[in-house]
C-alpha cells in the first residue's frame, strides 16, 4: 500500500453507523477525515462524540450541497443520510468534483445501473476504481451472500426471515428502537415488498419473499433462509459449495453449526452455517448472521472506499478482525 493520502468527508454522521464509519477512518493508513456533517452536533468535537478514542481533530459542520464547493479538494465523499436525501448532493459533487468517489449507504441508488452495486464479494472487480457507489443494505447484504453459492440451483422463492437489533431502525426514536415497546417481545414489519426485498431480487434476478423483525437486543442480525431446490442433492456436497464459494473472502465465515446472533456483535463479516437438508422435500435451510452496523453499513463502506481507491480492501478494518 502506498503513502497516499485521501480526504474523506462523511455526511449525516449522527447516527450509528456514521460513528462506527469514523471510528474505522481514524484508524485508516490511507483515509484522513477532512468534514463530517451533522446538523444536531454542530461545533462539536468528533473524539468527544464518538466513543473509541479517537485523534482525529475534525468538528462537526452543517453542511449543505452548496458547501461541496468549497471542499473541492475531498476525494471520497460518504452520504450516510436517511432515504430520499442523497440526490442534491451526489448533482453537487458531480458538478463540483466530478472525479471524487460518493459512497452512498442509502437504498436511493441500488436500482440504477450507473452506480456500482458495493456486494464487495459479488461486485468486487467492477468495484476497482468505481467513482459512485451505492452500499448494500444490511439484509441484503446477509441474505445475498448466502443465497450466492446456490443460486442457480433454486427451483422457486427462497423464503428469508429476519431478525435485526433495533439499531437498524436508526436513532429517530420509533417503536422500532424503543427498549421498552421491544422487551420481551418481537416486532414485525413491513412484510411485503421491502426495500431490502427488492433489493435482493434485483441484484440476484430471482424472485425473493422476505419477512424482517426487529428484537431487543442493540445490534445484529440473524436470517434463517428456506431455499426450495431443483434436484435432491447431499449435505456435504451443498456444504461444499458454499465453502468453495467463500474460501478466499476473508469476510464470509462458513460454519458447521447454526451462528448465533450474539456472536455477530462487533465483528466485521458475515457467518453461514447450521446447513440442513431434507432430500425428499428437495429443500435446504441456511443461517447467515452479521452485524447491521459494521459488515452491513460501515465495513462494507470502507471496503468499497479502499477498492475504488486502490488500496487494501481490509485497510482499516484488518487490525479491528477478531479471530474464530
Amino acid at each position: 500500500m502506498g503513502t497516499e493520502i485521501v480526504d474523506v468527508a462523511v455526511i449525516g454522521a449522527r447516527g450509528h453507523t456514521g460513528a462506527e464509519l469514523l471510528r474505522l477512518l481514524d484508524g485508516h493508513p490511507n483515509f484522513r477525515i477532512a468534514a463530517v456533517s451533522s446538523r444536531a452536533l454542530v461545533g462539536k468535537a468528533v473524539r468527544d462524540e464518538v466513543a473509541g478514542g479517537l485523534r482525529t481533530d475534525a468538528v462537526f459542520a452543517d453542511l449543505e450541497p452548496a458547501d461541496v464547493a468549497a471542499h473541492a479538494g475531498v476525494g471520497v465523499w460518504v452520504l450516510a443520510l436517511p432515504n430520499g436525501l442523497a440526490a442534491p448532493w451526489v448533482a453537487a459533487i458531480d458538478e463540483h468534483a466530478p472525479d471524487s468517489v460518493i459512497v452512498d449507504l442509502s437504498a436511493d441508488y441500488r436500482f440504477d445501473s450507473a452506480w456500482t452495486y458495493g456486494l464487495t464479494e459479488m461486485n468486487r472487480k467492477w468495484l476497482l476504481g468505481a467513482r459512485r457507489v451505492a452500499n448494500p443494505g444490511c439484509y441484503a447484504t446477509g441474505a445475498q451472500l448466502a443465497l450466492l453459492p446456490v443460486i442457480e440451483l433454486l427451483d422457486g422463492a427462497p423464503h428469508v426471515f429476519g431478525v435485526s437489533g433495533y439499531s437498524g431502525a436508526g436513532t429517530t426514536p420509533s417503536p422500532r428502537n424503543d427498549p421498552e415497546q421491544l422487551r420481551d417481545n418481537l416486532m414485525p414489519y413491513s412484510l411485503v415488498g421491502h426495500t431490502h426485498e427488492q433489493e435482493i431480487r434485483w441484484h440476484l434476478g430471482h424472485r425473493v419473499f422476505f419477512m424482517p423483525h426487529v428484537a431487543p437486543f442493540f445490534r445484529g442480525i440473524t436470517l434463517t433462509i428456506s431455499m426450495p431446490l431443483g434436484e435432491p442433492i447431499a449435505r456435504g456436497e451443498l456444504l461444499e459449495r458454499y465453502r468453495q464459494r467463500y474460501q478466499a473472502e476473508p469476510l464470509v465465515d462458513v460454519i458447521d453449526e447454526a451462528p448465533l446472533v450474539r456472536d455477530a456483535a462487533n465483528r466485521h463479516g458475515v457467518t453461514l452455517g447450521g446447513l440442513t437438508i431434507d432430500p425428499a422435500e428437495r429443500h435446504a435451510v441456511v443461517v447467515s448472521t452479521l452485524d447491521n452496523l459494521l459488515k452491513g453499513a460501515a465495513t462494507q463502506a470502507m471496503q468499497n472506499m479502499n477498492l475504488a481507491c486502490g488500496f487494501d480492501e481490509l485497510a482499516g478494518i484488518r487490525q479491528h478482525l477478531v479471530a474464530r
